[in-house]
C-alpha cells in the first residue's frame, strides 16, 4: 500500500508542479505545440502547455522520487509519462472542440495517471493492481480536489 500512496503523491506533484509554476511567475513559457493548429483549425495542445512546464515537472517529481528512495532517473522518467498522457488529453480536447482549462472528467485524470503505470511497472516491478489504484485515487483527488484549488487560486475555473 506504501508503493501505492508513494505514486500517488509523484502524480500529483508530476501534474501539480506546471500549475503552481505558471502560478507563481505568471505567465506559461513557450508552448510545446509552437502554436501549430491543424486541419481542423485547432492548436495541436493548445497555450497552457509549455516546455517549461514539462521541465518542472520532470525536475519537481525526480527529485521527489529521490527523496521517497525511488531514484531521480525514476521520477523523471515518471513525471514524462505523465506528462505524455497530459499531452494526449489536451490534443484530444482540441479535437472535440473543448479550449484549454475545460474539464472533462476521465479524460482530464486517467492519461496522466495510467500512462505513468509503464515506466513503474517496467522500473520498480510494481504489480498492476498497485498502478490502477494509484491512478484511480489520482483521479479522485483530481476531480474533488479541484474546487479547492479554485479557491486557493491554482485554477481559474472551479469544475
Amino acid at each position: 500500500m506504501l508503493l501505492t500512496l508513494d505514486l500517488v503523491v509523484l502524480l500529483i506533484v508530476a501534474n501539480g508542479a506546471p500549475m503552481v509554476l505558471s502560478t507563481l511567475l505568471g505567465h506559461r513559457g513557450y508552448p510545446v505545440d509552437c502554436g501549430w493548429t491543424l486541419w481542423d483549425g485547432r492548436r495541436l495542445f493548445g497555450r497552457s502547455k509549455s516546455w517549461r512546464g514539462l521541465a518542472i515537472s520532470v525536475a519537481a517529481t525526480g527529485l521527489i522520487a529521490w527523496l521517497m528512495g525511488l531514484g531521480a532517473v525514476f521520477g523523471g522518467v515518471f513525471a514524462a509519462f505523465a506528462m505524455l498522457g497530459d499531452l494526449a488529453s489536451s490534443f484530444t480536447k482540441r479535437r472535440l472542440g473543448l479550449v484549454a482549462g475545460d474539464r472533462a472528467r476521465g479524460l482530464d485524470q486517467l492519461p496522466e495517471g495510467l500512462l505513468p503505470a509503464i515506466p513503474a511497472w517496467w522500473m520498480l516491478d510494481a504489480p498492476w493492481w498497485v498502478l490502477l489504484l494509484a491512478a484511480l485515487i489520482f483521479s479522485v483527488l483530481n476531480i474533488w480536489g479541484s474546487p479547492l484549488l479554485y479557491r486557493w487560486g491554482l485554477r481559474r475555473r472551479p469544475h
